[in-house]
């Protein structure tokens, strides 16, 4: 595992880390991260015909056990920032209505504001390396 990766979280921890993001999914204070950086979540999102309402059910399905580390953000200017990643497997249908069980790689950035926090998905795409579970 990458040294820069950080797995010393306790299952409380990462629930009250999971509960905050998906406070704010359900508040809708959140938004996935859609631009010129970000093709593989837009491809992802395209090829199986994700909704924002079913975007919305992936990120509340996500459970303690799908965490896998978190990490300091590098890009300059965001040292400060710590990112979540977990990798739920959720069952998808693509674009010619076939089934199939996918990883998807989420990363998060929850940001505190004064009027309360938000919740950045940087990464919602298909799992594209390997990955360490906390919990399993």
């Amino acid at each position: 595992m990458c040294q820069y990766y950080n797995q010393h979280y306790s299952e409380e921890d990462v629930a009250a880390i999971l509960q905050r993001i998906q406070d704010c999914v359900r508040d809708g204070n959140y938004s996935i991260a859609i631009n010129e950086f970000r093709q593989k979540n837009l491809d992802f999102i395209r090829e199986n015909n994700l909704t924002s309402e079913k975007q919305r059910r992936i990120l509340l399905q996500i459970q303690t056990e799908d965490f896998c580390h978190s990490l300091q953000n590098t890009n300059i200017g965001y040292e400060y920032e710590i990112l979540y990643v977990f990798c739920p497997q959720v069952t998808l249908f693509d674009i010619d209505n076939e089934e199939k069980l996918v990883d998807i790689y989420t990363k998060f950035n929850i940001i505190d504001m004064k009027t309360g926090s938000r919740v950045v998905v940087i990464s919602f795409h298909e799992r594209n390396k390997p990955i360490d579970y906390l919990f399993r």
